[in-house]
């Protein structure tokens, strides 16, 4: 990805976020100087992975597969400091992009349509070699617990969400003409280099080509911890 394609992203999603009154995080707006001044008093957000989070999938092509995301919360199983036992995410999808089919062998997560348009997201269970079962899948949006044949896609509107349990396979698309979506997702603690079993194998951050100058830090770029906070 060229990294004006990744500014134009983060400026995209701050409007849309702005646009439905959901106010991020003073660091998710810092831009890459402020990191510079910044001591050990905000590793949590580098060690726990906050922040901006741009990919396409490894695919190069970022308008028909990709996602916009920033976490604002999460926590390390097990770490002494931060052992939250939750994760927040808000994310972005913008009309004609696809977000692919996987599930999640640790994490359950809902997924809530912020505002926006609608989301589609389509649903299988893993079968026992990890590829698509057949038999029926249960869904569970807002406190209602119902079956779906395999591959059903399950609409949601803004205000909806969705429940997805572990070895849930699932994708999101944006039903045509209703333009991009702002999602939350809170789930569990998030584990992207470890918990993340997509259909096909794929990437996980871009490889990014320097046009311009970055207009915020992605989660993976922050500098070391200076020696005291400015």
């Amino acid at each position: 990805m060229k990294r004006s394609q990744i500014n134009a992203a983060i400026r995209r999603m701050e409007k849309l976020a702005g646009e439905h009154s959901f106010l991020l995080p003073p660091f998710c707006s810092w831009p890459p100087e402020e990191w510079l001044k910044k001591g050990d008093a905000y590793n949590e957000i580098r060690e726990t992975g906050l922040g901006w989070d741009i990919t396409d999938y490894g695919k190069g092509d970022f308008e028909k597969v990709g996602f916009t995301l920033v976490t604002i919360r999460n926590g390390v199983p097990g770490h002494a400091k931060y052992n939250k036992p939750y994760a927040e995410k808000l994310l972005m999808l913008e009309e004609g992009q696809y977000s692919p089919m996987h599930f999640h062998w640790s994490k359950m997560e809902d997924i809530i349509n912020r505002g926006g348009g609608t989301v589609l997201i389509k649903v299988y269970n893993a079968a026992p070699d990890e590829g698509f079962a057949d038999t029926d899948v249960t869904v569970m949006t807002d406190g209602r617990h119902y079956t779906v044949p395999a591959g059903t896609q399950v609409k949601l509107a803004p205000g909806e969400s969705i429940t997805i349990p572990p070895y849930l396979y699932h994708d999101f698309w944006v039903e045509p003409g209703t333009g991009a979506v702002l999602l939350g997702e809170v789930s569990m603690c998030n584990d992207d280099a470890n918990d993340n079993r997509f259909y096909e194998k794929l990437g996980r951050f871009p490889k990014i080509e320097e046009d311009q100058a970055p207009y915020r830090l992605l989660c993976n770029e922050y500098p070391p911890a200076a020696e005291r906070d400015k």
